[in-house]
């Protein structure tokens, strides 16, 4: 069988910016008939996400990230339907999703490493699976629950970096929903500080690209930071922390700024912030969501819920076309994207 599928083409150097042509489309061919306990699965829905930037490098930096080899097929989180199955569990027609997900419009897969989908959770909306009701919401859910602290009643102002990008989009409503008192986001352009504010509920946002990010948060958070949830590094974060308060808490999701240049994570922090963090006690700990699956089922659950309430709103970028996945990915990492962005392979 004829398929498509999107390989790395090129890697962009440790300090290199990632561009579309890192990727190619390429024409290949997969076997016309499936063994036990396969399954021939059209893909539907790719994700998309700033961790894959570590994945272009031939060492990732990390021991639970392997790197994409050159002119092989790249992958990630990815949907799709199951067309011909022998394996038990798994019918004609099933919804299905893996983490391993290759970058291709048709692929066989080992049925045991793919989890069946229930549309009804999510109204129906199956890519939600790869964000809001997925690792995505799951990291911001897990990050405040565990590295946190947030209390209800206990008056605690959040900030969230990278606001309005698929994680922190969430982090801030769940933040609200989990007891905070007032939620600020940070973020690139005054459209997406609007849909923040509008949208999804958060009291204020400051776009970074303009005026004084510190004189403005010392406006908008007077009693000071008591949770931090950065999902960006680098200047801003040095601002966030230099404004937060006794005992209060970094959730250290990402460093996107820091993404392209070759430092250890998390990246340690200027010696003048670093003294802060120590002598204000402020918890700033590496979070990985793969240490908490055991809380998995539960926390999906409470997602699902959320988003069926209308409590928690979902935003994403939907690219149309497996041809346009290098495009879709050099702007996520350039911040075009509002929410998650996802790559629609076929209908």
């Amino acid at each position: 069988m004829i398929i498509q599928r999107v390989v790395l083409n090129s890697r962009p150097g440790k300090n290199g910016v990632p561009v579309a042509e890192n990727f190619r489309l390429e024409q290949s061919t997969i076997a016309d008939t499936i063994q036990a306990g396969q399954v021939r699965v059209r893909t539907l829905y790719l994700s998309v996400d700033p961790y894959m930037r570590c994945r272009m490098n031939e060492d990732t930096g990390s021991d639970y990230l392997l790197p994409w080899q050159l002119s092989e097929v790249a992958d990630g989180g990815g949907i799709g339907i199951v067309e011909e199955s022998k394996y038990d569990n798994l019918a004609k027609g099933d919804f299905v999703i893996s983490f391993n997900w290759p970058w291709q419009t048709v692929a066989i897969l080992d049925g045991s490493l793919l989890q069946k989908l229930v549309p009804q959770l999510v109204n129906g909306h199956l890519s939600y699976f790869l964000g809001a009701a997925g690792i995505t919401g799951l990291t911001a859910l897990l990050g405040i629950k565990e590295k946190g602290h947030v209390a209800a009643g206990a008056n605690q102002t959040m900030v969230v970096s990278g606001a309005a990008g698929a994680c922190g989009s969430l982090a801030g409503q769940i933040g609200r929903l989990e007891g905070c008192s007032r939620v600020v986001g940070i973020a690139g352009t005054d459209e997406k500080c609007s849909i923040l504010v509008q949208e999804m509920g958060f009291d204020a946002a400051i776009n970074y690209k303009k005026g004084d990010v510190a004189e403005q948060l010392r406006k908008l958070c007077p009693g000071g930071v008591d949770v931090y949830f950065d999902n960006v590094g680098g200047d801003i974060s040095d601002t966030v922390i230099s404004q937060m308060n006794r005992n209060s808490h970094i959730i250290l999701c990402g460093q996107i700024s820091q993404y392209n240049k070759d430092v250890p994570y998390p990246p340690p922090l200027p010696p003048d912030i670093e003294k802060i963090q120590k002598e204000r006690n402020i918890t700033r700990e590496r979070f990985l969501v793969l240490n908490y699956m055991d809380k998995q089922e539960a926390s999906v659950l409470q997602l699902c819920q959320w988003i069926q309430e209308g409590k928690l709103k979902v935003r994403e970028t939907m690219v149309e076309g497996l041809a346009n996945v290098g495009a879709a990915f050099q702007s996520m990492m350039n911040g075009g994207n509002i929410g998650k962005q996802i790559v629609l392979v076929s209908k």
